[in-house]
This record gives C-alpha cells, sequence and structure tokens, in this order.
C-alpha cells in the first residue's frame, strides 16, 4: 500500500453502516484504516476486523471519540472520518473533526438547517472539507434528479419514505433533500383541491418546501426505500428507489472519501461531487 493512502477513521464502526464501511476502507487499494469508534461496550479493545469476522486488522475499537481524533492528528496524510452514528451526537463529532483538521464525511442524518449552517461557518473557517450524505446510492441520485424533471410536467407530488424500525429519525434525511430540490425549481406543489380536516393528526404526513408532502413508514424487514408520486388526471408517475442489501452505498462512501480532502468547506448532497 502507498505511504500516501488515505488514513481513515470510522465513527460508529460496530452499527450496520459502520460495519460495511470498515469492510469497504480495507478492501480499498488507496485507503488505510487507522481506527474504530463505538459506544458498544462488547467491542472496546477488541480488534475491529475480529469484531466484523475480517480476520485481524489491527485496529482496536475505541470508545472516546477525541482521543481517537488526537491520535489521527500524528498523521502526515490528510485524515477522513466516516461518520455513521445517531443523530443526537452527529453534530459534535463533526465539530470535533473539524476543529481536530480531520475532514468529515457525515452519513447520520437528522442535522438541522441551522446546524448544517453552523457547521458549514466552522468549516470555512478551518478550511476544511465536509461531506453530509444524506443518501451514497447512486441510485438515489438518479432518481432525485429524474424527479427534477418530472416535476417540470407534474403539479402534484408526494413522497414516500420507508426505513427498517431502529431509524431513529424522521423524515429521512434521503426524502427531506428530495424536497429540497423539488422547491429549488421556482414552484409550488399541489394546489389545494378541497378543504381538507385531518381526523388523526398526521394522516397527511409532514408539510416540506413548496407544499410537499412526507409520509415515514417505519417497520422491521425494511432496509431503505423511497417512493416519489406525481399525479395529473388520469395518470400517476412513480419513481421508487429500494435497498436490498447496504453494500450498495459503498461506491458513493469511497468517492465521497477520496473527494471530502478537496474541499475547504462544506458540501451537502452527494450530487454535488459525482
Amino acid at each position: 500500500m502507498s505511504d500516501r493512502s488515505i488514513p481513515v477513521m470510522v465513527n460508529g464502526a460496530a452499527g450496520k453502516m459502520g460495519r460495511e464501511v470498515i469492510k469497504a476502507v480495507a478492501g480499498a487499494e488507496d485507503m488505510r484504516l487507522i481506527g474504530a469508534v463505538d459506544l458498544n461496550p462488547d467491542c472496546h479493545g477488541q480488534d475491529v476486523g475480529e469484531v466484523l469476522g475480517l480476520g485481524a486488522l489491527e485496529v482496536p475499537v475505541l470508545d472516546r471519540l477525541e482521543a481517537m481524533l488526537a491520535f489521527a492528528t500524528q498523521e502526515t496524510e490528510p485524515v477522513v472520518m466516516v461518520d455513521f452514528t445517531h443523530p443526537d451526537s452527529v453534530y459534535e463529532n463533526v465539530r470535533s473533526a473539524i476543529a481536530y483538521g480531520i475532514s468529515p464525511v457525515v452519513g447520520t442524518t437528522g442535522l438541522s438547517v441551522q446546524q448544517l449552517q453552523e457547521l458549514a461557518e466552522f468549516a470555512d473557517k478551518a478550511s476544511t472539507g465536509c461531506l453530509v450524505i444524506p443518501n451514497f446510492s447512486i441510485g438515489m441520485v438518479l432518481l432525485q434528479q429524474a424527479a427534477i424533471q418530472a416535476s417540470k410536467y407534474f403539479d402534484h407530488v408526494e413522497i414516500i419514505e420507508l426505513h427498517h424500525d431502529q431509524k431513529a429519525d424522521a423524515p429521512s434525511g434521503t426524502a427531506i433533500k428530495t424536497a429540497q430540490l423539488l422547491g429549488e425549481l421556482g414552484k409550488s406543489y399541489n394546489p389545494p383541491k378541497v378543504e381538507e380536516t385531518e381526523k388523526i393528526s398526521g394522516a397527511r404526513g409532514g408539510l416540506a418546501d413548496e407544499n410537499i408532502r412526507i409520509h415515514s413508514v417505519r417497520l422491521p424487514g425494511l432496509i431503505a426505500h423511497q417512493e416519489v408520486l406525481f399525479g395529473s388526471p388520469g395518470e400517476l408517475y412513480t419513481l421508487r428507489h429500494d435497498t436490498s442489501d447496504r453494500s450498495c452505498y459503498m461506491p458513493g462512501v469511497l468517492l465521497a472519501v477520496r473527494k471530502v480532502r478537496e474541499l475547504k468547506t462544506l458540501v451537502y448532497g452527494l450530487e454535488k461531487i459525482l
């Protein structure tokens, strides 16, 4: 492996996505896994490769992010932190990484608009790249681009997102991003035809940008799925993306790891680096 390989640390290493990232980074010829952080006490001190069944990687699982960030600053090459943790901790995780001069690639959703703005300002001052990616799937980016094209011809649209029952935030960051992309096109959707009454609060979903409704489903057996439904008299146009295995996100994660060190600010969305 080249001495100029990209050093990568993974925060949330023992989670479902963290495990996939560890495998992908360990298998990438131009990357080098230097750290793994997770709060699961069953993993602490163990070799992360042994925990994942990959064989020894000589990288122990730590439970303190600050300690790992401090250790990572000893690297001669700029370090990337991939974060798949929890909405409650992601803001502080990202801010801490930037403070140490380490470039975050963030897959954890749940950051508010204000938090994103604050992190962007902090990254600007530090001249440190940061990528916040609601969805690393190339297929999802293509769905969003198709939705943008369809919006030219349809005035009615709703979004349904379906995820596993361990997802903490709703709606998903991907659904919010899709609504934002459609809302940036200079039109408002779903002109009212009747005065609606919700017999159960929330029955019509959450209201996003430009009057776009988002509906969230949480069930065991699901992974990550999204539908964008466009309607007009006499027809329904449906765009749908289904995830059957989390490995589909790894090409996008590895691309982000390779790109983030070229940046000097925060960038939101995978489509910005494709």
